[in-house]
């Protein structure tokens, strides 16, 4: 006997038709980057995937964190007979607290004996007579003992909840704007959930901005790593651009005018190394810059798909999802970013694009963009 982790996809893969083999593939090489570094063994027994390692909690806590695993159960590799199964069920259910259980069986190998039914029932029986204090219910048991007969028999008890979604890497790419705030690594989080590749851009403001807040940045980039995989984080010099729009600009027009050159630079970085889209830790009307007519003043100065995941979200909500990825207590520092430095005492939240445009157009745009895409720090 031995003991293995059995890895179920996201339910969602299952209904890409003919393209399901694309994603499956995707998925299989995202859980084998995440063991590389180590010895394993990849194990496909008709259809079923099993990772076979030294470390179980180390390979747990690896593959709850890779997009497109819904499911991660310990199992135990037994021979397949009644009497094997019904010893290692028995075992399962002596491990467990609760005080009602359902055994539930999946007989792929059809060469077995008895039916998935007849094993269920034989199982449940043996567990009755040889413990005390268990019972049977059908309809909502403390917990399962699941039994899948297929080339080997797996026995498990023991499910842990993965992350879901899709496959990172199958859903095209983006650009996230990152601050250093609470809401933008929520957003990518939420992104490379459904696959999309992420690339960060951070706004620094030098000397408004300290280094400990590009530094507070690359952490949180850093836990986002545990989804992705990878690091590519462009940092851009905002100072002149900030200071060109306070000095030409009315002072309740700077944050939207500010937004839309963010906007153009993440466009523009976007451009350069074939990235798709836009992304943005926004939420309707939590902030002066997050009204509808914000956002679509923003969205002009974009070439390319916004997407604001948090759009419906409220603050608890994104603290929630923030605490869960382990990007909270790091957001939450006292460094502050470009966008909570130079905030007008009464900035306009009804904004007007063609007026907009105008208190902009004295700025040489160009210039300024270029400039500080010339200037950009990357780190990876």
């Amino acid at each position: 006997m031995k003991k293995l982790l059995l890895v179920k996809c996201a339910p969602e893969i299952f209904l890409k038709g003919l393209n399901k083999g694309k994603f499956e593939r995707k998925l299989k090489n995202n859980i084998k980057n995440v063991f590389k570094d180590t010895d394993y063994s990849f194990v496909v027994d008709q259809g079923r995937w099993f990772i076979e390692c030294d470390d179980l909690k180390r390979g747990i806590k690896r593959l709850k964190n890779v997009c497109g695993i819904s499911e991660i159960c310990v199992v135990d590799e037994v021979d397949s007979n009644m009497e094997s199964i019904e010893s290692q069920a028995l075992e399962n259910s002596m491990e467990n607290e609760g005080k009602t259980f359902k055994v539930v069986t999946k007989r792929a190998n059809k060469k077995f004996p008895q039916t998935s039914m007849d094993v269920s029932r034989e199982v449940g029986a043996y567990i009755l007579q040889n413990t005390h204090g268990l019972s049977v219910d059908v309809r909502k048991p403390d917990f399962f003992v699941n039994i899948e007969i297929r080339d080997k028999t797996y026995v498990y008890s023991r499910r842990i909840k993965g992350i879901g979604g899709m496959p990172y890497g199958t859903n095209g790419s983006t650009m996230l704007l990152l601050s250093g705030g609470i809401d933008s690594p929520v957003a990518g989080y939420m992104m490379a959930r459904r696959g999309v590749r992420l690339n960060y851009v951070y706004f620094h403001s030098h000397p408004y901005t300290s280094e400990r807040a590009k530094e507070k940045v690359k952490e949180l980039a850093g836990v986002l790593k545990k989804y992705t995989g990878s690091v590519n984080l462009y940092v851009v010099p905002f100072t002149k651009i900030q200071m060109g729009i306070i000095e030409n600009c009315r002072e309740d027009e700077l944050t939207i005018i500010m937004r839309r050159f963010m906007m153009r630079v993440a466009c523009d970085l976007a451009a350069r190394y074939g990235i798709d889209s836009v992304t943005t830790g926004e939420s309707i009307g939590q902030v002066a810059s997050q009204t509808m007519e914000s956002l679509v003043v923003s969205n002009d100065a974009a070439d390319r798909p916004v997407f604001r995941p948090l759009i419906a979200m409220d603050k608890v909500d994104i603290m929630d999802v923030a605490r869960k990825i382990g990007t909270y207590e790091i957001s939450i520092l006292p460094y502050e970013d470009c966008c909570t430095i130079f905030v007008p005492k009464h900035p306009k939240i009804k904004p007007r694009l063609e007026e907009i445009k105008k208190a902009e157009s004295v700025l040489d745009i160009d210039a300024l963009v270029g400039e500080a895409i010339e200037n950009t720090e990357f780190f990876n």
